[in-house]
């Protein structure tokens, strides 16, 4: 039996060589194809351990602390913390820190803003006229936030400047007399201006001028912009240096007071109100979280034995305040005369109805100023950056959705009380305070201590941009460090925002809320009337987990149901999250911001199990649909080489060959060439691997072998029993469809199409062919489509698919071209098989091309079938896998069906070639 195979094989090299091929492709293919299934899920778990571990693993909230919104999308909200001052005890906080599997608990108590008042300077010498005797420059400030969209115009300031002697009276020497030009009529020590006939003329330089401005009187910390406006007194001295006037008990004289040392520069500073957040951590507990104890620029972190003393609170302060806020100054030229010497009213009326003209401008940063605020504290051993005693707190913002489901944000009247207090005149407020507001404010009054009211004294700045790192593709809200940014969601906003994320404008009742400027030890709460419940949020990292897999995932999943079993609170999973896309509308402002469409990044939970269910579910649903249009592909070139052999298997049955060892002939036959396959899939298997850089080990490419002689078995089994069961005379002449009643075909079109119905067999197994690829091809665009819709959306979910788009487009192709081979091939097979048909037609005069349209018109009719059926096919089971008929789904079927289509019409142009090349006599002979 062996030397009659082999002989065979030899005999009909041409069929045999086929037939190995189609094993080799089968087998490369499917070793290949599932080596590339591999290669995308080793690459996704990869990713997965790489990037799925975030800051902390478990976020731990009040009860009730997640919002409806949260709990409908699965989400977790960038602002989650911001709004949230209190709702956890100490107790609880303990309790966690107990239980077996917690690494760390570090708490974030949210206590409030603070109002600092800080100098923003602006050299104005260049706009001084030195041949000028008298002069007052007039400074116009905005401050400038949101991109420079909003901009808040604040009350003018004057400088005047005179080149006459200036004299401070010592009011405690006898220097003091009443002030009625000044409006008040009250003695001070207001200073003199020496004309040149020897006569003193006081200059009224107090906020009493009371000068309107543009933007009427709103009232911004207790008084209207004309009672903020004020006027500055400098005297130029011969040289071009300048003193400015100042005050206070002076021993230099008994009457005079004393001018500031001369300058070449004239600064001025203006004050500009920042409101700093306070937030209280464990020192300890926070640098196991994130590495702040590493990410110190200057002083030190917080010590665990820090001391409140002399009425100091120790603090670390920020080095990146995250603050769009710039602080913009025009400078204008008014003429000084009859500034000395002038009632207010009169003076009032005299700047106010001089005409000015511009000399110059300037901006600064607001950040920066903080930054040089904070310095100047730290250094100096009595500085501080503001006092506790009164604290803004700024709750959670509304939210409305939209139909497109965007969110939009619910605009709220500020509630300018809270930044007051009765007994204490001192209190500034932010000018944006006035702004349109998108969050509750309420007030938080320490009482002071016996010594007055707690001040905030800076040990260290640190920097969070050196935090220990944590992937970008499962960041979490990290608000005590990191502002949450929004970049444009549209076209228009983009322009608005000049290609620049959003950030927080510095307006405690704003939408986007900084981070904290300055951390305190939580110990140190208790010196200032803490609450039962102080501590916001929890964030929790869980033991023994190095990466992303079912085990860890497990681990995280019991810590937060002991968590929220032995407390109560809200509890929600963070190990495995990941960024995803929220569109925000956020109204427009009072200040010139108009509306902005804004995109966010909130946290989807569970996005990495997510993840890694699709990879597997993809995975196994590839390897079916691989393993079936690999098998189908070489069943078919089988069926082929037995159909092709009909007519020596029909005489070997008339020899009496039973139907065994006929079938035996057959299978042993295909396994050798199986074998042979196998063999040579695994010589090129593995280079061809590396260079489409698909994971293939030695083991896999072994599997080679076994693979191609399983194949080659199954795809053989039943044209083998066909074969063997056959009966000789069937055998010898194949039937067809009788002839139930004449009909005169009058195109070649209806020929072709009758032809197709003559061997219905025939037809169908062409057209099968075809629908198996068409239809293979569908379900895996609706597998792709489904495992990409279900991870994108999240950064994590988008890496994951620009990850293996290119395996999967490979798989994609790979899979269409077998089934489409295999169309190929029984086209080519059925014009074969038909050879002396076609010469009788050429015989009896028909034309070359009418012959060929004949074959090209059979094919597009045999693809026609194949493709309707295929496309009708793939989509049921699209259908059944996704649960849903998507739009996307029915357009990838037509395409697919079309492009099938057409390579059936080309498929069948190379067997109409070919016949003009078959010896027309040799076949009418043999017919």
């Amino acid at each position: 039996m062996l030397r009659f195979i082999w002989s065979h094989i030899r005999r009909r090299a041409g069929r045999s060589i086929a037939l190995l091929l189609g094993v080799l492709v089968a087998t490369t293919g499917f070793t290949l194809l599932t080596g590339s299934t591999e290669t995308t899920r080793l690459q996704v778990t990869g990713m997965l351990d790489a990037s799925a571990r975030p800051a902390y693993d478990i976020l731990v909230r009040p009860k009730g602390g997640r919002s409806l919104l949260e709990n409908e999308r699965n989400l977790l909200r960038p602002n989650h913390s911001s709004g949230l001052f209190g709702g956890i005890t100490r107790a609880q906080l303990e309790q966690i820190k107990h239980l077996p599997g917690v690494d760390v608990a570090a708490p974030l108590a949210m206590m409030g803003y603070t109002m600092v008042t800080i100098p923003v300077s602006f050299d104005v010498t260049d706009a001084v006229d030195r041949t000028a005797r008298q002069q007052v420059i007039r400074l116009d400030p905005t401050l400038l936030a949101d991109r420079g969209m909003t901009r808040w115009a604040d009350a003018p300031s004057y400088v005047y400047v005179t080149r006459n002697r200036l004299v401070i009276p010592n009011p405690q020497l006898g220097g003091q007399v009443p002030n009625r030009l000044c409006g008040n009529g009250l003695p001070g020590g207001r200073p003199y201006e020496v004309l040149p006939d020897g006569r003193r003329s006081i200059v009224c330089d107090t906020a009493e001028l009371e000068l309107p401005v543009s933007g009427g009187s709103q009232p911004l910390n207790g008084l209207t912009a004309a009672q903020r406006t004020s006027l500055r007194v400098v005297q130029m001295t011969p040289a071009g240096a300048f003193r400015s006037a100042s005050y206070g008990v002076l021993s230099e004289s008994a009457s005079m007071g004393v001018l500031s040392e001369p300058r070449d520069r004239l600064i001025v500073s203006l004050p500009v109100t920042v409101p700093l957040l306070l937030a209280a951590i464990d020192p300890r507990a926070e640098a196991a979280l994130t590495g702040i104890d590493r990410a110190i620029t200057a002083g030190r972190y917080l010590a665990p034995d820090d001391r409140t003393e002399d009425r100091t609170l120790p603090v670390l302060g920020t080095a990146k305040p995250y603050l769009d806020q710039q602080f913009a100054v025009r400078y204008s030229r008014v003429s000084g005369s009859g500034v000395a010497g002038s009632h207010t009213q009169d003076l009032r009326e005299h700047l106010r109805s001089r005409p000015r003209t511009l000399v110059g401008s300037a901006q600064q940063d607001v950040a920066e100023a903080y930054l040089r605020a904070m310095s100047r504290a730290r250094s100096d051993r009595r500085g501080s950056v503001g006092q506790v005693f009164l604290m803004v707190r700024a709750g959670d913002p509304t939210y409305v959705v939209r139909p497109d489901g965007a969110l939009g944000v619910a605009v709220r009247e500020p509630d300018l009380d809270v930044y007051r207090k009765r007994d204490y005149v001192g209190l500034r407020m932010p000018g944006l305070a006035l702004d349109a507001g998108f969050r509750p404010l309420t007030q938080w009054a320490v009482p002071p201590s016996d010594q007055g009211p707690r001040a905030l004294k800076p040990v260290g700045l640190y920097d969070p941009e050196k935090l220990a790192g944590f992937s970008e593709l499962s960041r979490v809200p990290l608000e005590t460090y990191q502002a949450p940014t929004a970049t444009g969601a549209d076209a228009e906003t983009r322009r608005l925002l000049a290609d620049r994320p959003l950030l927080p404008n510095g307006n405690p009742g704003g939408y986007l809320a900084t981070p904290p400027f300055l951390l305190m030890d939580l110990t140190h709460y208790p010196e200032l009337d803490e609450p039962a419940d102080p501590i916001s949020v929890i964030r929790v990292r869980v033991d023994e987990i190095r990466g992303y897999d079912s085990v860890s995932a497990e681990r995280v999943r019991r810590t937060a149901e002991q968590i929220a079993l032995i407390t109560g609170l809200d509890v929600d999973i963070t190990f495995g999250s990941s960024p995803t896309r929220q569109t925000i509308v956020l109204p427009g402002g009072k200040f010139e911001r108009p509306e902005l469409r804004l995109t966010e990044l909130w946290s989807r939970k569970g996005v990495a199990s997510l993840i890694e269910q699709a990879v597997d579910r993809k995975s196994l649903l590839l390897f079916g649909l691989i393993l079936l249009v690999c098998a189908l592909f070489l069943a078919n070139a089988v069926a082929a080489a037995v159909r092709d052999r009909r007519s020596e298997l029909a005489i070997l049955a008339c020899l009496g060959w039973p139907a065994r060892r006929l079938g035996a002939a057959i299978l042993g036959e295909i396994a050798l060439l199986g074998l042979a396959g196998g063999a040579l899939a695994l010589l090129i298997g593995m280079p061809l691997g590396a260079a489409l850089d698909v994971r293939m080990p030695l083991s896999r490419a072994l599997l080679a072998i076994p693979i191609g002689l399983l194949l080659a078995l199954l795809a053989g089994l039943l044209p083998a029993l066909r074969a063997a069961g056959a009966q000789p005379g069937a055998a010898l002449r194949p039937a067809v469809l009788p002839v139930r009643r004449a009909r005169r075909r009058r195109t070649i079109l209806e020929l072709a199409m009758a032809n197709l119905g003559r061997v219905p067999g025939r037809t169908l197994l062409g057209a099968g062919s075809l629908a198996i690829g068409i239809c293979s091809l569908t379900v895996l665009a609706a597998v792709q489509w489904a495992f990409h819709g279900q991870v994108q959306g999240t950064l994590l979910g988008d890496a994951v698919t620009l990850t293996v788009r290119g395996v999967d487009v490979v798989a994609a192709v790979a899979t269409a071209m077998l089934g489409l081979l295999a169309t190929a091939d029984v086209l080519y097979l059925n014009i074969r098989d038909r050879a002396a048909e076609f010469a009788t037609l050429r015989a009896t005069g028909w034309s070359e091309p009418a012959i060929g349209r004949l074959v090209v018109y059979e094919g597009i009719g045999l693809g026609l079938l194949g493709v309707v059926l295929g496309a009708g096919a793939g989509l049921a089971g699209a259908a059944w896998f996704v649960g849903d008929l998507h739009s996307a789904l029915i357009w990838a079927a037509v395409d697919t069906a079309l492009a099938g289509l057409l390579v059936a019409g080309f498929a069948a142009l190379v067997p109409a070639l070919w016949l003009r090349r078959l010896p027309t006599s040799a076949l009418l002979a043999d017919e």
